[in-house]
């Protein structure tokens, strides 16, 4: 008896569950094959300190289901700030190729949002912002910020929905 209650229990969650992913489906982050690592949705990210110690970038990155096999479109935003000569905020457009576990995220500077620098007459440059990822779960990826430095950086699933 307790058997069958058990049973009916997981039945009523499971029926819940699919009611309430259909009526909700605009803010469940996207997927493609239901497979637990799929990297599709909002991701937050960091670098470690980089430049002795003197940047660090943090920003979003949203990936988006491509018709081709292994391939997404992204875009991201970036905010590096040195406090050497300042800050910059950028927007760039990407995309990510999946070999397994590993990602490899490709950028375009799309629109310089920010550009501040803390040294007259200085002229802040920016390169496009290339990652070299591992995927390690649904929740994380890790790897390397590859453009005008390398550095670690890690990527952490956003709680934000998908818009």
């Amino acid at each position: 008896m307790a058997r069958y209650f058990a049973a009916m229990g997981l039945f009523l969650v499971f029926s819940l569950s699919a009611l309430a992913g259909a009526a909700f489906a605009d803010s469940e982050p996207e997927t493609t094959s239901g497979d637990p690592t799929d990297v599709l949705g909002v991701w937050a990210f960091q670098t470690d300190p980089y430049r002795d110690g003197s940047c660090i970038m943090t920003g979003r990155m949203h990936l988006s289901s491509n018709p081709e096999s292994g391939l997404y479109d992204c875009e991201l935003t970036a905010l590096e700030k040195c406090s050497l000569w300042g800050q910059s905020l950028v927007r760039q457009s990407c995309t990510a190729r999946r070999f397994g576990n590993q990602v490899s995220v490709r950028s375009n500077v799309e629109e310089i949002l920010e550009k501040k620098s803390d040294i007259e007459g200085f002229v802040l440059t920016y390169v496009p912002d290339n990652f070299a990822l591992t995927v390690q779960s649904s929740q994380r990826m890790y790897g390397a910020l590859v453009s005008a430095v390398t550095a670690p950086v890690e990527f952490r699933r956003s709680e934000e929905g998908v818009s």
